[in-house]
């Protein structure tokens, strides 16, 4: 008696089968593993190709054409509630005309009876997506083997392109199916029972701001945060001081942060983050003034110590596109997961194109920074320029301020906005003991102002305190 058991060949001697992208080579294929499950399919269509739905098998996913257009009818027939057989299926394949270019009635049949029951489809389902997925990779890269060589110019965009192409291809490789409303409703119960107990657990990344947490939540999973100021307001500090609370938090799970800084170097970052939570002035240190043995030393070693095991990434490279900055993340997030991104600022985003009108250049950006939130599921803070209207008119800065694009608005989840205290004199510019945080968006939530202390010394941002 033969041997009847599945075995999978990555090579055919079919003749009508699909070319090869490379010259000499055949592509990775299992026909038998092919008949097998579509033969599945045609005892039991309903619950088999939903499965194959589920996978992300379609007719594409097949290697050999015929299978394919064998596949796309039963398809068809699925999604007519029409019962699937091979007398039904071929009638059907010979309305359209495709009964011979399948191989007749015969090759129904010998695919109908290559196995005996469904048992196995979950084994088929994947087989056959795992050769497919290697026949896009191998596509995809060998167009881009192909482009490189026509290469004429835009090496930035091109390579964006080249990178999103094969992740896309990657990405492919998880199937999405919904969840039944019993698990978000169990986790929707438990962020209740959080609050009702008070224990004040975040749902998102702490910003280290009681006030600000109470009004946000946390910063949730694929927001744009945006944090909006005039200069010299103090937007990087207070962007520092949530990535330190983002990386080391009083309680909870750290959660890795990458902050890309496009106007200050990594250095200067972290002087500016060692001194802030060590509590150190700045201007006695680099004036000298403090003691080599003094406290103020110790604690600055205490600082370093923690800061050096702290999940902390700073990029500080100039002139930075938004296609590079995302290229540069996603790495970064393949190699060690983050949580949170910062982004300073996003003004000094370098175009794709410089010819664009500069409102274009910013709105490009900001989608792109709103894409990479969702595409990484999680939060990212971008630190924006705010016009002087408010100045002029000696007033609250309020969403229209923001400088340069109006599709920052539309992107952001939540917009925050730094302002000087109302009750200060009508000349001041600068971040003084205290200022106002304007939440002047949020998606999600309220709306409101808040309070925070500044210290101008160590230029930290603390929990306001009168």
């Amino acid at each position: 008696m033969a041997d009847e058991s599945p075995k999978f060949n990555r090579r055919s001697d079919r003749t009508d089968a699909a070319p090869s992208p490379f010259i000499g080579r055949t592509a990775p294929h299992s026909l038998e593993a092919e008949e097998y499950l579509l033969s599945c399919c045609l005892l039991d269509g309903a619950d088999v190709i939903s499965r194959c739905l589920e996978a992300r098998i379609r007719p594409e996913s097949f290697y050999l054409a015929a299978h394919g257009i064998v596949f796309e009818r039963l398809l068809d027939l699925y999604n007519r509630q029409t019962p699937v057989d091979v007398a039904v299926l071929a009638e059907d394949l010979k309305t359209i005309k495709q009964l011979d270019a399948v191989g007749g009635f015969a090759f129904l049949t010998q695919i109908s009876s290559r196995i005996p029951t469904t048992a196995q489809a979950g084994y088929f389902i994947e087989k056959v997506r795992e050769l497919h997925l290697l026949r896009e990779l191998i596509r995809s890269a060998t167009g881009a083997v192909e482009e490189c060589y026509a290469f004429t110019g835009g090496i930035d965009e091109f390579v964006d392109q080249v990178e999103q192409r094969i992740f896309n291809v990657t990405q492919n490789r998880v199937s999405e199916s919904a969840k039944p409303m019993r698990e978000p409703t169990r986790e929707a119960m438990s962020v209740i029972t959080k609050m009702m107990m008070k224990k004040g657990e975040m749902t998102g990344v702490t910003s280290g701001f009681k006030d600000l947490d109470a009004l946000t939540w946390g910063f949730q999973r694929q927001e744009m945060i945006i944090l909006a100021a005039r200069p010299s307001m103090g937007k990087t500090s207070l962007a520092l001081n949530m990535a330190e609370a983002a990386a080391l938090p009083h309680k909870g799970e750290p959660v890795g942060v990458l902050i890309f800084s496009l106007e200050m170097s990594a250095a200067q970052l972290a002087l500016r983050m060692l001194c802030s939570r060590a509590r150190v002035n700045m201007k006695l240190l680099r004036d000298g003034l403090l003691s080599k043995n003094g406290d103020e030393q110790a604690r600055l070693l205490a600082a370093a110590d923690q800061f050096s095991k702290a999940p902390i990434f700073i990029d500080d490279s100039s002139a930075l596109s938004i296609m590079q900055l995302r290229a540069k993340a996603r790495r970064l997030h393949a190699r060690n997961p983050l949580g949170f991104i910062v982004v300073d600022y996003l003004q000094l985003l370098a175009p794709t194109d410089s010819k664009m009108p500069r409102e274009q250049q910013v709105a490009e950006a900001s989608r792109g920074l709103k894409s990479l939130a969702k595409e990484l599921n999680l939060p990212v803070v971008v630190l924006s320029q705010l016009n002087r209207s408010s100045e002029k008119e000696n007033r609250t800065p309020k969403l229209a301020d923001l400088r340069e694009s109006g599709s920052i608005e539309q992107d952001a989840d939540v917009v925050l906005m730094l302002a000087r205290p109302k009750d200060a004199d009508e000349k001041f510019q600068v971040a003084a003991d205290s200022a106002e945080l304007i939440v002047a968006k949020q998606r999600n939530g309220p709306v409101g102002e808040l309070k925070l202390t500044f210290l101008r010394d160590i230029t930290r941002f603390e929990n306001y305190t009168q």
